[in-house]
């Protein structure tokens, strides 16, 4: 038996009785609960966080994530079998690491892959034969190849050989009540069958189940592929929304009929844009590794322009409705100066506490460009957070949601579709209503008079 197949071997038995240990390198919203899953399925699992704060908060046993099971977190913690650490060096003590940190844009909109590169550099001096690697953060095609490998092999140890290394791309969808960590299937890839193996052969543990391809580069192009398609099919849905609103039809009810059709179509719906570290991020990715080979995406660019221009176009809107409707004429500027708008919701989507690259912010900002005074209403954040992609943002509150709060202001839009939120108290009080959800549609409230602009 060489040494190849020993270290191989000793993994996969250690996966099959749950004596593996695992790390996850990075508690945010995939890394949190795959640490999770991965306890569920009986493996002792540490996490390996940045944040001193997010650590303690975990190791309390707190509900960091709200859509997580109600004290999930805390029975894991008080088992023993869940740790949360800012100590790297706990990585060497791990048969399985698991990298699930950020990979945002840099200002140009290019890939920003410092976090992948750090994680790297913290596990390589911890690195030691028969330990498994696998990325889970969204990547170019060949990043696990061409940038996270070189780092984990300075020290001497190779790929496939000494240690193994892969790809699964994470297919988190926060606050879906349908689908968790556990029922998604998994992507997994690696450029050498032993470690393809060993990825399946876990992930097949933990999850429903894991679906081999051919390589690393393939796995990554999967998320691009997925997350692209929707960036396509929303830039189209939107652009048909204005379009068929100048022919007089409700886009929102062709969707329903179009839906009915049991082949060759999927329903996609209209809304004030694309948010969140997944839609907006990896078409990105794919479109800069196409231009890095020589190729190009041009469609999926022009989608990224389009989805990027809807909170302007909204707030254009806006504008242009409560100009229509105003005794006198406002100053082209500033055609707003003087209202007061409310916001309902300023996630990116539904029931998550979760602002990255939220259109709800984009639109805020492009609402005061144009003069007015905005407030936002979300349960979600009593306090929007310092340190966001908005700082000027940083410390606003939400206004309480009553019938006399409501009734201050000119107009309120609903832009985040809440599930808890009071729809009927909005229907009953508010001047205007600009609904970018259809949730009164949908709810079966009436408003009554000309109150409702579905845009």
């Amino acid at each position: 038996m060489n040494c190849e197949s020993s270290h191989q071997l000793s993994l996969k038995q250690r996966i099959a009785t749950r004596d593996a240990r695992v790390a996850v390198v990075g508690l945010g919203y995939v890394g949190l609960p795959l640490a999770l899953t991965a306890y569920d399925a009986g493996f002792d699992t540490t996490g390996v966080d940045l944040s001193p704060e997010r650590v303690k908060r975990i190791m309390q046993g707190e509900q960091v994530i709200s859509y997580l099971a109600p004290e999930r977190i805390s029975r894991a913690v008080d088992s023993g079998h869940l740790r949360a650490t800012q100590d790297s060096a706990a990585l060497a003590d791990a048969d399985i690491i698991l990298i699930c940190v950020p990979t945002p844009l840099t200002p140009e909109q290019n890939p920003d892959m410092r976090f992948v590169s750090a994680a790297a550099e913290d596990i390589a001096p911890q690195l030691r034969p028969g330990q498994l690697v696998v990325l889970e953060s969204s990547v170019w095609p060949g990043a696990t190849t061409n940038l996270v490998r070189p780092i984990l092999e300075a020290g001497g140890l190779r790929a496939g050989i000494d240690f193994f290394l892969g790809f699964s791309p994470e297919r988190e969808d926060p606050g879906n009540d349908t689908f968790d960590t556990h029922s998604i299937p998994k992507v997994v890839g690696a450029d050498d069958p032993l470690s393809r193996q060993l990825i399946e052969d876990f992930y097949s543990v933990i999850v429903t189940s894991a679906v081999p391809v051919s390589s690393a580069a393939t796995a990554e192009a999967v998320k691009l592929v997925e997350n692209s398609f929707r960036t396509v099919n929303i830039a189209l849905v939107n652009e048909l929304k204005i379009a068929l609103e100048a022919m007089g039809v409700d886009v929102w009810e062709v969707i329903e009929a179009a839906a009915t059709k049991p082949f060759g179509f999927m329903p996609f719906y209209p809304g004030p844009g694309i948010g969140g570290a997944c839609i907006p991020v990896s078409p990105a990715y794919l479109s800069w590794r196409a231009t890095d080979v020589g190729s190009a995406t041009p469609l999926i660019d022009l989608a990224r322009h389009s989805n990027d221009g809807v909170p302007a176009a909204l707030a254009a809107r806006i504008a242009a409705d409560l100009t229509a409707r105003a005794d006198e004429a406002s100053d082209p500027t500033q055609p707003l100066a003087g209202q007061q708008i409310l916001l309902m919701g300023i996630a990116y989507k539904r029931d998550v506490e979760d602002t990255r690259r939220s259109p709800a912010l984009v639109l805020l900002e492009q609402l005061e460009n144009l003069g007015a005074e905005v407030a936002y209403h979300d349960p979600f954040f009593p306090r929007l957070p310092e340190g966001g992609e908005f700082p000027r943002l940083a410390g606003r509150e939400s206004v309480p949601l009553t019938a006399d709060t409501v009734k201050r202001y000119a107009a309120v839009a609903i832009i985040t579709d809440h599930s808890a939120t009071d729809y009927g108290l909005v229907a009953s009080h508010a001047a205007l209503i600009f609904d970018t959800r259809n949730v009164f549609d949908k709810s079966g409230i009436t408003v009554d008079g000309d109150r409702l602009i579905k845009i």
